[in-house]
């Protein structure tokens, strides 16, 4: 019933002949705010909720947070009651505190931390007559988009430390404030791609609390947009230039609506999220890392390639990619073992990378040693081809 209450809550913020009008004749006198529109109806268009920031604030029409808060927890609430119905009220609450529990002053390390309770459940102990088991407690359904709720929100404050925040947009997946976009008029010289990005370093500082919980971020001046994620540097923020695997975008079509059409349609985010971020580590950091387009675009159908290839009537040739030099091959390499792994299809698979050089074989097995979150287990590394025998020799499958 909260739900529905919720739903009639939203409202369209323009409608479609406006925006396509846009799209045909971009003018240079849109302010800030119409192109904060703009994004606004790319995603409602794209079946995502909409509300004011303003509505849901305590002082609003609808309240639903408290300033401070940065997650919809009524939101997040319902729709862990949803995804785990089997599930004691006790267990979902225990999953419930541990997602709004921050435990680290370390902004990488409690975001990586919730991003494994994002991709991987949250582990709660349930008592019985018989003893305590353990469960798993899900907060997204990523095989099922239509379970879960969208909702963008524009123009919501947040205070933390007596500093007052207001980021453009930001959108929640089951109440969780996964992406945040902030935008900049094309027209004014001083509000770039590169004032954009500042800004949002600016938030870092101010709410980190909203960041705990991010998985991307978006930068755009209704032009062109650019996507990296809390530890990107400038110059990681990476268009989006496809907004499917096999139809190249016009040349004038705008970045923002390739990137929002594209990368933030329901199953493409929820395939992001879940299958493309990596947080690869050295001695000195973490640096969390997301697929580019052509690595997406690439990785799934090698999936689906591999899959078929594999399967009764398949011919055992699962294909080649070919990739430039500085295109992210190991990355790719990467995000492609960590979805085939975890497929069902594959049936606990053993995957064995070859190389042709040294370099490349310290190269890769360095890159995916640091990468095990996502692999969900630790690369071996064979010695020798004797080693390499007896590592084979396991049933339970691995990387090698």
């Amino acid at each position: 019933m909260e739900n529905e209450k919720r739903k009639k809550k939203s409202e369209k913020v323009g409608t479609n002949k406006n925006f396509s009008l846009f799209t045909s004749h971009f003018t240079l006198s849109l302010r800030e705010s119409e192109i904060e529109i703009i994004a606004l109806s790319y995603l409602q268009n794209l079946g995502y909720s909409y509300l004011l920031g303003t509505e849901i604030s305590p002082d609003g029409e609808h309240p639903e947070r408290q300033y401070t808060d940065v997650v919809l927890v009524n939101r997040l609430r319902d729709a862990i009651d949803k995804l785990n119905p089997t599930l004691p009220q006790d267990a979902k609450e225990d999953a419930l505190k541990k997602v709004l529990r921050t435990e680290s002053p370390n902004a990488i390390i409690n975001n990586e931390k919730f991003h494994r309770y994002l991709t991987d459940g949250i582990d709660v102990e349930i008592r019985t007559d018989s003893g305590i088991r353990g469960e798993k407690v899900y907060i997204i359904d990523f095989e099922n988009p239509i379970n879960n709720e969208f909702l963008a929100v524009n123009q919501l404050t947040v205070i933390e430390n007596n500093k007052n925040k207001r980021p453009d947009i930001v959108i929640f997946i089951n109440g969780l404030p996964l992406v945040v976009v902030e935008l900049k008029n094309a027209v004014d010289e001083n509000a770039t791609l590169k004032s954009a990005f500042n800004q949002l370093q600016t938030y870092k500082q101010a709410i980190p609390s909203l960041f705990v919980y991010n998985s991307l971020l978006i930068i755009s001046d209704g032009w062109d947009a650019g996507c990296g994620t809390i530890t990107s540097d400038f110059k990681r923020f990476m268009t989006w230039r496809n907004k499917n695997s096999k139809k190249e975008v016009s040349h004038t079509e705008l970045g923002m609506q390739v990137m929002f059409e594209g990368m933030l349609n329901k199953n493409t985010i929820l395939d992001l999220v879940r299958n493309f971020i990596v947080f690869e580590k050295d001695k000195e950091k973490t640096l969390k890392k997301i697929a580019a387009y052509h690595q997406y675009y690439a990785v799934n159908k090698a999936v689906e390639s591999t899959i078929l290839a594999s399967s009764k009537n398949g011919d055992g040739r699962g294909g080649v990619i070919r990739h430039t030099q500085g295109s992210g091959k190991s990355l790719s390499m990467v995000f492609f073992s960590g979805k085939l792994v975890v497929d069902l299809r594959m049936k606990n698979p053993t995957l064995v990378l070859l190389t042709d050089r040294n370099d490349l074989d310290e190269q890769l097995y360095e890159t995916f040693t640091n990468c095990q979150q996502l692999l969900r287990q630790e690369p071996k590394k064979a010695e020798s081809r004797k080693n390499l025998e007896e590592l084979l020799k396991v049933d339970s499958g691995g990387i090698v």
